[in-house]
């Protein structure tokens, strides 16, 4: 890796305003929409109305994937240069032209600074089919790994799978010493470029399979999307480096989760997206459960696709229309394989595992969630885990709690009906969650202000419904324990902690 050349290339980019927000100016937002779902025609467009615009030549070569005349390449990049641009590997000149190597694209980090990541060119850029080490860039699942990080941190955290690098950057901005691996050298090539442009050192770039880069290392936080698409292991079927583990069904999954305790410190954490099989009679859950014996698991299911749902969207991914007899022989091969293995469907969602945890909590999410609080909430999660492991009910009972502020309560009543058929309480941050409450526990919720005793409570409402106070207590307390855990109760943080 030219770093010197690299981070002269971002001088360059940060002169001419290269950003996110100076790309939107010019294109408008519309355009912007578009090119999410890859159409570049109205940015194309747009950008035509200013040729001479350094933004707009960057938007072209970079982002949009054209041969651009090399002059005004030139003038948009004069510290770096057409010939050391070369050097470097992201621009091919071509006469009096230049063509892009590959993609530079303005992102803005989790942090809200601004800076731009490196990858191969893609559909956008038009091209197709990909190459079979193709290097994805900022793409949704990255978004969501990203969402799931802790906002700070501190000590060695691993990158497994880096791709282009982006989860590596977080965690580095965030300020964690980062260790990165791929088996692709071509990914490990673009991460290296990344942190050039961006600036950020303490990033330890090494290339091998899942673990074999770390030895026998530990780590205060593992975080991986790897390559976890269930494709079929047979001919004919095109296999991508970012997206096939080269496993058969969920195989490399299940080794990605089953190594990440061994490399954990104790209390470190392993964040991880995946997908995993519904076979052999057990439910997707059921098999990842299997998985993460030993050690503290939260476990998000948050879509399950049937098999043949699965074949089209990881088809389509690959640049295969329908219509067409590569499309019908490629869903083909998919159902095969599916139905060889006896697999019944496919789960998709988030792994969380902690060592030195006792949580163990498997269960399907599907309702949208504002991934902005995630971090937040999955690290008050653990924290709340952590002091249910060590809060028998006694001292439950004795403990002060508070409704979360986003907790709002729901009554629905059938017509000219005085009590309410249904009470809901509604959360609405975290994972936005939808609890169904009786009379009790809705009181009991509305009266936890922070200051009277959850027991107390439960007293005073089994004497309003004039019930046995025990009995409403061993009916309350394991419901309390729930609503703490899924952040719906607070405990106050000097307590938690």
């Amino acid at each position: 890796m030219h770093t010197a050349i690299a981070h002269r290339l971002a001088d360059d980019l940060r002169a001419a305003g290269f950003t996110t927000e100076a790309l939107r100016s010019l294109i408008g937002e519309d355009a912007e929409s578009a090119l999410a779902r890859a159409v570049a025609v109205p940015a194309r467009r747009a950008l035509a109305r200013h040729p001479h615009d350094a933004v707009a030549v960057l938007a072209r070569l970079f982002v949009l994937g054209d041969v651009v005349d090399a002059a005004s390449v030139a003038a948009a990049l004069p510290g770096t240069g057409l010939e050391d641009a070369e050097r470097l590997g992201v621009i091919e000149r071509r006469g009096q032209a230049v063509a892009p190597a590959v993609a530079v694209r303005p992102h803005v980090f989790a942090d809200g600074g601004e800076g731009w990541i490196a990858s191969d060119l893609d559909e956008l850029a038009g091209v197709f089919p990909l190459r079979p080490d193709h290097v994805l860039g900022v793409g949704g699942a990255g978004r969501t790994l990203v969402s799931l990080l802790p906002a700070s941190g501190s000590g060695r955290a691993l990158d497994l799978g880096c791709g282009c690098g982006l989860v590596a950057f977080e965690l580095r901005r965030r300020g964690f010493d980062v260790v990165a691996t791929d088996i692709s050298p071509r990914a490990l090539w673009f991460t290296k470029l990344g942190a050039a442009l961006n600036h950020l050192e303490g990033i330890d770039v090494r290339e091998g399979s899942l673990y074999e880069p770390v030895g026998d290392e530990s780590f205060e936080l593992v975080a991986s999307n790897p390559p976890f698409v269930i494709t079929p292991r047979a001919d004919g079927v095109p296999a991508y480096e970012y997206r096939d583990g080269g496993r058969a069904g969920d195989e490399l999954m299940r080794e990605v989760v089953t190594g990440a305790a061994s490399h954990l410190v104790d209390g470190g954490r392993a964040i991880m997206l995946g997908n995993w099989e519904e076979r052999d009679s057990l439910t997707g859950l059921e098999r990842v459960r299997a998985w993460t014996e030993g050690v503290g698991a939260w476990v998000i299911e948050r879509e399950q696709l049937d098999p043949a749902r699965y074949a089209e969207l990881w088809v389509r991914d690959g640049g295969t229309r329908p219509g067409g007899e590569e499309h019908e022989a490629l869903i083909g091969a998919w159902l095969d394989d599916f139905e060889t293995r006896g697999v019944e469907g496919v789960g998709l969602g988030w792994v969380q595992l902690m060592r030195g945890s006792g949580l163990r909590r498997f269960e399907r999410v599907a309702q949208a969630v504002d991934t902005a609080v995630l971090a937040a909430h999955t690290a008050a999660v653990w924290r709340a885990a952590a002091w249910l492991d060590r809060t028998d009910d006694m001292l439950l009972a004795a403990s002060v709690l508070r409704v979360s502020t986003d907790v709002t309560e729901a009554r629905h009543h059938l017509p000219g009906a005085e009590a309410p058929s249904v009470i809901e309480l509604r959360q609405g941050g975290g994972l936005a969650r939808t609890v169904s409450a009786d009379p009790a526990l809705a009181a009991l919720v509305g009266a936890s202000d922070g200051e009277l005793p959850v027991g107390v409570l439960i007293d005073a409402i089994a004497d309003l419904l004039e019930v046995d106070a025990a009995a409403l207590r061993a009916d309350l307390l394991p419901r309390v324990r729930e609503l703490v855990l899924t952040g719906m109760l607070e405990v106050p943080h000097d307590v938690a902690d």
